[in-house]
């Protein structure tokens, strides 16, 4: 769980500086484009770590 939230946290720190840098000149919609793209491209790394996190057997005993 831990790692599902640092990715998360890093991956929105990340794309927002990519955004400051390069889109400060950017019109409305190619902000919006940007922002909606990114916003769906965390489930893939997201799906990653599900998975390692399903198949990693449970250490309750």
């Amino acid at each position: 769980m831990l790692a599902l939230l640092a990715l998360v946290a890093i991956y929105a720190i990340l794309s927002t500086a990519i955004a400051v840098a390069q889109l400060a000149e950017s019109g409305p919609l190619v902000h919006l484009a940007y922002f909606f793209f990114t916003g769906l491209l965390w489930v893939l790394p997201a799906m990653v770590v599900i998975r390692w996190m399903i198949g990693r057997p449970d250490n309750q005993g």
